[in-house]
């Protein structure tokens, strides 16, 4: 029997990639990179002279498309795989990336009748003008005591659904009112490529307020935040709602030509970026704790009950695993905090010495912060350079570095501001096992642990716990392409559960970060000051930084330059 393969398809925030997998061991044979034709639309609609507002984050669907048929041909073509043996195809997408479509499924923005309005086009993950809408919602469910809340750690975001929804209301009616339904990019696609608009229990869990036990929101709740939003969940948010890893269907003829894979081919129902990865790193029961590393840290962990966690951003049943509760959690700048002090905070004489030894600044400062031991630059930070996401949930605090002398070097700074994310991390870690879902080891993937050594054994020293690495880099696609073998079936050469697709894909490297005993033993001192710190500011003790930035706002300091 000839080998059988794959597809995971991986949209990100500028790009998509399609990546072709292995079903007997997980080797990624060939992947294709296809950039947004219109990438982030966050100034003006394309094309036309209709500007948009603060803090808007839109996309093009069109785009969407474009990746399958660019990426899937180029992958078939560079790997020399028969299309007749790739028997499966999966994706995963940024969330909550919305849109509304008619009663045809097509995007609002497609119609000439609508593609002038912003509220007809894709709302990115990152759009963040429905903040107001937002707070609304919190405010009202909290005087309610809805239940749900606990569920999302006390507040739902600004980029999920139903604030985008209601901000679409508030603002064009008229697109609300057109819009046959909301539905999540990743089902959207899905919906695409086989015909069949099914609703994936990650998406519509962690990001549309759905339980699968209650479903959503009492119709009562939605007429207390506007009476037009009564009906919301029977009219435009209907449509069943299916675990991970269940077949949307199969590849119809139409698009079937158009990306080179035979016509019927299974698809899996949409997931998201980071919890396909989880899959992919093998990780199919509790006490595992995953951790996609990049700008920021989202963290995951599986367990076998509901629990409510301070400060997570959601627990769903199949949100993450079929038959399992999947926990989320997140730090909000970790490699956007490095970045940064790179960018702003690194003399001149640093950049000189990194590009004379032929380095990149982070590698340089990398080096030079591995010269040092705990407690050895004497410095301690508050990670919050973007806000706290878990477990405090408050955007208005921010960062601290304390202990600085007229003898702090570049490097030490650098080495404290990666303790503190790791002390951030510990925090997480923390408020799951100590209140019944237990962390045993951590898991990561993502651009940060495949670069920096440094970064991972200070993670494991903090936090005293073995570290997993993924051996792949491309842990969200390699995902994907497994709930799509999981979608084919054995019948057809997959699989019948994710349990037989992780023992025979999923990918981690052999080598593991230990916890090293006397470090372990300093860091335990360290994080004691941090925690008396963490609390001191982000619990309410001291409101300093919210003054600060109080202070910092476009009307004070207006006040202050006509006090000049």
């Amino acid at each position: 029997m000839s080998t059988k393969y794959a597809i995971g398809v991986d949209y990100g925030t500028e790009s998509g990639r399609a990546v072709l997998v292995s079903l007997t061991n997980g080797e990624e044979v060939a992947d294709h990179v296809t950039p947004y034709r219109h990438g982030v639309i966050d100034k003006r609609l394309p094309g036309t002279d209709v500007k948009l507002g603060h803090e808007w984050a839109l996309q093009h669907p069109g785009d969407y498309i474009e990746v399958l048929e660019e990426s899937i041909p180029s992958v078939i073509d560079a790997s020399g795989v028969d299309a007749e043996d790739i028997i499966g195809l999966g994706i995963d997408f940024t969330a909550c990336t919305m849109l509304p479509i008619d009663e045809a499924g097509s995007p609002l923005s497609f119609s000439d009748l609508w593609s002038n309005n912003p509220h007809g086009w894709v709302k990115l993950w990152k759009h963040h003008a429905a903040q107001d809408k937002a707070n609304q919602l919190n405010r009202i469910a909290e005087q309610r005591g809805e239940e749900f809340l606990k569920r999302y750690g006390g507040k739902i975001s600004s980029e999920w659904m139903i604030a985008k929804i209601w901000q679409i209301l508030e603002e064009a009616p008229e697109i609300y009112d057109a819009a046959d339904q909301f539905i999540e990019a990743t089902d959207w696609v899905i919906s695409q490529l086989t015909g069949n608009l099914l609703r994936n229990s990650c998406t519509a869990g962690y990001k549309s307020i759905w339980h699968k036990k209650n479903g959503y929101p009492s119709k009562d709740f939605f007429r207390s935040l506007d009476p037009r939003l009564e009906d919301l969940t029977d009219t435009k948010l209907r449509g069943e709602v299916v675990p991970l890893g269940t077949k949307a269907g199969g590849i119809t003829k139409e698009m079937a030509k158009r990306i080179g894979l035979y016509e019927g081919t299974p698809v899996a129902v949409g997931n998201v970026d980071a919890h396909a990865s989880v899959a992919a790193l093998g990780v199919t029961s509790p006490g595992k704790m995953i951790m996609t590393m990049g700008t920021s840290i989202c963290h995951l962990l599986l367990g076998d009950e509901e629990k409510y966690i301070e400060g997570m951003c959601g627990v769903v049943e199949d949100g993450i695993i079929p038959g399992l509760y999947g926990y989320e959690a997140g730090q909000s700048a970790v490699g956007d905090i490095f970045a940064w002090y790179i960018a702003h905070g690194v003399p001149s004489y640093v950049n000189y010495a990194a590009n004379k030894q032929g380095l990149d600044v982070h590698q340089y400062l990398e080096q030079k912060a591995s010269e040092y031991l705990p407690g050895e630059t004497g410095l301690l930070v508050l990670d919050w350079w973007n806000g706290n996401r878990s477990v405090l949930v408050d955007t208005e605090l921010s960062g601290l570095l304390i202990g600085a002398t007229l003898q702090t070097k570049p490097e030490e700074i650098y080495r404290a501001l990666i303790e503190s994310t790791a002390f951030g991390t510990r925090k997480i870690v923390e408020a799951f096992h100590h209140n019944g879902v237990p962390v045993e080891e951590l898991y990561v993937c993502g651009g940060l642990p495949q670069r920096n050594k440094l970064l991972m054994q200070i993670y494991a020293d903090v936090t005293n716990r073995r570290i997993n690495i993924a051996d792949s880099k491309q842990t969200p696609a390699l995902g994907a392409a497994m709930f799509g073998a999981i979608a084919a079936g054995s019948e057809r050469g997959g699989f019948d559960n994710v349990v037989e697709a992780a023992e025979k894909m999923a990918r981690i490297k052999e080598e593991t970060i230990e916890p090293i005993p006397a470090h372990v033993e300093i860091y335990e001192e360290l994080y004691k000051e941090y925690s008396t710190l963490h609390d001191y500011f982000g619990r309410g003790e001291n409101q300093v930084m919210k003054k600060l930035k109080a202070l910092r706002s476009p009307a004070n300091a207006r006040k202050g330059q006509l006090l000049c």
